[in-house]
């Protein structure tokens, strides 16, 4: 319990100089990085766990209400990824009030957040409580609507509270304290997969009726509920507190409000143009036939595991430059983010490997179709470029989160994703200009054409920025 409540102090490299004492505090910076990152990376295995279980017990009952929940998940994940973005802007100003030694006014910022989250939260339950029509406006197949609809309205009631949970975990990652959401995540994994059996095929003893896919929203709503009563009791009842988010109420103010705004919206908007153009990527893949959109699923699936540790690195190198930037250290904030850039590059090479070697064997643990193994196993060729530009970008934004510098790169994302990316994609994939249609290959490679030109810009972003002590300064007031 104790190391549980522990709060995890920057690292401090030997006071050594020359070359063997720049390797010692950059050896030091990995550490602690690969501590902080670790279990964040646990936590995001536990959310995608919560998916994987609704859609192998959803798909128990019926194609159709696996086909509802994943309709719904559709709409409902990319505007739950929207408002935790905006809230994730908790995480730099916490990190850098601690750098500056002032953890007690992170209290006043985590307030603000709780609101925007309740309120956003409301909206978002508003909106998705009447989405009936859009999904008739897209055509979707009339025997999944009404399991989508319901599913989505029981899953937004949590919303609030998650947002809520969101803010909360953005604190603690903010002081460098990744363990708690850790266990409170894998904590949800265990309480949703009994609470799906529950409300998906009944229990009459009970008195509890089979609700099918729509159960899956109930159980995601009553996690979501339990996990912000969970951060909650973490954040009043060890050193967190010295936040003094709980210390006092505060209404809504209206100008920390603007400034967390400015800082979290780019954020949210940004995941969320990365989100949508994946999503677009899967509709249009959609037109090429059952057996193409399965061995995109299991490709996706297999990067997409792979992600979440320079996903994970990204905010831990979020929280260390934070950290060094409060502290006026841009020297230990400049070492932070390269180093976590070049633990990104490690991964990525590794990776990348291990695809090219095994994927016939990672694909074959998803299906035994010949002909899903080998279009799947083909993007996995492409895929090893994939995710080397995708671990770059995700933890390079992290690092330049940390700087508090967060409406370049939404630039830089809608421009490399929306006006580059998907238009080489559909070209390729279906033909244009004289192109020759090469197929989902062709929306891999806008795929990777997207990343790459992220991640190039979002290197030469930090490559600037780290060097720039008056503009890091500027953005700090922000």
């Amino acid at each position: 319990m104790r190391r549980f409540f522990a709060g995890s102090g920057p690292m401090l490299a030997p006071q050594t100089s020359g070359r063997s004492g720049r390797f010692a505090r950059a050896l030091a910076e990995f550490r602690t990085l690969g501590a902080l990152a670790l279990p964040i990376v646990v936590t995001q295995l536990a959310q995608m766990g919560m998916g994987v279980a609704d859609a192998i017990m959803a798909g128990r009952v019926s194609a159709t209400d696996l086909a509802g929940v994943t309709l719904g998940g559709n709409l409902y994940w990319p505007l739950m990824i929207l408002m935790s973005g905006i809230v994730m802007a908790v995480t730099p100003s916490v990190s850098q009030l601690r750098g500056a030694g002032h953890v007690g006014a992170s209290g006043a910022v985590v307030r603000q957040a709780l609101w925007i989250a309740v309120f956003g939260g409301l909206v978002l339950v508003l909106l998705l409580r009447n989405v009936e029509p859009a999904y008739r406006f897209l055509g979707v197949d009339e025997r999944a609507i009404p399991v989508a609809t319901e599913y989505i309205r029981a899953a937004s009631l949590g919303l609030p509270l998650m947002l809520a949970f969101a803010s909360l975990r953005c604190l603690c990652e903010g002081m460098s304290w990744t363990r708690p959401a850790m266990f409170i995540g894998l904590s949800m994994l265990a309480l949703k997969v009994p609470l799906n059996w529950l409300f998906i095929y009944g229990n009459p003893t009970l008195g509890v009726p089979a609700m099918g896919g729509v159960g899956c929203g109930w159980a995601t709503a009553i996690v979501m509920a339990y996990a912000f009563v969970a951060m909650v009791l973490v954040v009043s009842f060890s050193r967190v507190r010295a936040s003094n988010v709980f210390a006092s109420f505060s209404l809504p103010d209206s100008r920390e409000i603007g400034r967390i705004l400015r800082l979290g919206l780019p954020i949210g908007l940004a995941l969320f143009a990365e989100t949508g153009f994946f999503s677009v990527a899967t509709l249009l893949i959609g037109r090429l036939g059952v057996e193409t959109v399965a061995a995109h699923q299991v490709a996706f699936n297999i990067v997409g595991v792979a992600f979440m540790v320079p996903l994970s690195l990204g905010v831990a190198a979020t929280i260390r430059v934070g950290f060094h930037v409060g502290a006026d250290s841009l020297s230990d904030a400049r070492r932070s983010a390269w180093v976590a850039a070049a633990m990104t590059a490690i991964w990525g090479i590794t990776l990348s490997t291990i695809l090219l070697v095994w994927r016939h064997d990672l694909v074959a643990l998803y299906t035994e179709e010949a002909e899903v193994i080998r279009l799947a196993a083909g993007l996995l060729l492409i895929g090893a470029l994939f995710q080397v530009f995708d671990s770059t970008q995700a933890t390079v934004m992290g690092a330049l989160r940390g700087y508090k510098d967060t409406r370049a790169p939404l630039m830089i994302a809608l421009v490399a994703y929306w006006v580059i990316g998907l238009p080489v994609g559909v070209t390729l994939c279906f033909g244009f200009a004289g192109v020759e249609a090469i197929g989902i290959d062709g929306i891999w490679w806008g795929l990777v054409t997207g990343l790459a030109v992220v991640a190039f810009a979002l290197l030469a972003r930090l490559a600037r920025i780290s060097n720039d002590p008056a503009r890091v300064a500027h953005m700090r007031l922000r």
